[in-house]
C-alpha cells in the first residue's frame, strides 16, 4: 500500500514547518512507498523543494513519488539542479495549473 499525502496551495517558507509535520505523520502512518501530490499548488518558494528533498531523504528506500507538479516547480527545481526530486511523479504535470500557463 502507498503512503500518500495532498500538498496544499500555499507552500512558503511561512508555512513549510507545518506542512512538514503533517507530511510526516501521514506519510508514516501507513507501511509502503511514499507519494505527494501537489496538483493544489499555487504559492511556493524553495522552501517547497527542501521539504520534497527532506520527504525523499526519509521515504523507505530514499523514493519519493511527487505526482501533479505544477511546471514552474519543475523549473524551480531544474534551476536549482534537482529536478531528480520529481522525476519519480514526471509523467503528471498539472495541466489547469496557472504555472503552466
Amino acid at each position: 500500500m502507498a503512503s500518500a499525502f495532498a500538498l496544499p496551495a500555499d507552500l512558503t517558507l511561512d508555512t513549510a514547518a507545518a506542512v512538514r509535520r503533517a507530511a510526516l505523520a501521514a506519510l508514516t502512518a501507513e507501511p509502503g512507498s511514499w507519494g505527494v501530490d501537489a496538483a493544489a499548488l499555487r504559492t511556493f518558494d524553495s522552501a517547497c523543494l527542501a521539504l520534497l528533498l527532506e520527504l525523499r531523504r526519509a521515504a523507505p528506500g530514499g523514493a519519493l513519488r511527487v505526482d501533479s507538479a505544477p511546471q514552474r516547480l519543475r523549473d524551480l527545481a531544474a534551476a536549482y539542479g534537482i529536478d531528480f526530486v520529481l522525476d519519480a511523479g514526471a509523467g503528471a504535470v498539472a495541466a489547469d495549473s496557472p504555472a503552466s500557463n
